[in-house]
């Protein structure tokens, strides 16, 4: 129950965060600033398709598909399962277009990078999709819509053995999915 608690507050806390209208003190690290997009609001209009494998060849990808990507990702901290403030945003679009859709499904794919063991890391993959989840319902979202999956370090977007590559491992994807399953 404490611990239900805690995620409630934290994630109250990343709402406000959010919709404050000064810069929050929370430092960036480079990886994160070029990922992100300062507004989420374009999930609503395509988020009904995935926007391109982020394991392919990302040069192929027109530049409004790696945008629309951006808003689908949701990065973490290493051997963290806490939602940043950061991504308050994207979380908060994705249960909106949820809410409003109720025909649209999402698939949450938790993955890690590649320390740990494969046991731990499905585990993590699984905690960090599960708080997505529980966010994603707490500002909308049905459950019927959501399901989560884990990968561990099984699928990772970038291949290296380095802070950069690894933070962009450090992830949950949100694939969005017709109601007849069909991406």
């Amino acid at each position: 129950m404490k611990k239900v608690a805690s995620m409630t507050l934290l994630l109250a806390a990343a709402v406000l965060l959010a919709g404050c209208p000064k810069k929050p003190s929370v430092p960036e690290s480079a990886n994160s600033r070029s990922q992100v997009p300062a507004s989420a609001s374009t999930l609503g209009s395509g988020a009904a398709s995935t926007t391109g494998s982020p394991y392919g060849d990302s040069s192929s990808m027109s530049a409004a598909d790696a945008a629309a990507h951006a808003h689908n990702v949701i990065y973490f901290d290493f051997d963290k399962s806490e939602i940043k403030p950061e991504f308050a945003e994207v979380v908060t679009a994705a249960a909106k277009n949820l809410a409003s859709h109720t025909a649209l499904k999402v698939k949450l794919e938790g993955h890690t990078d590649e320390r740990g063991t494969r046991e731990y890391n499905i585990g993590l993959g699984e905690r960090r999709a599960q708080a997505v989840r529980r966010a994603l319902l707490l500002q909308g979202a049905a459950e019927g819509q959501i399901t989560t999956v884990s990968f561990g370090s099984e699928r990772p977007a970038v291949e290296g053995d380095n802070e950069a590559a690894w933070s962009q491992n450090r992830r949950v994807e949100l694939n969005y999915q017709s109601a007849a399953g069909q991406p």
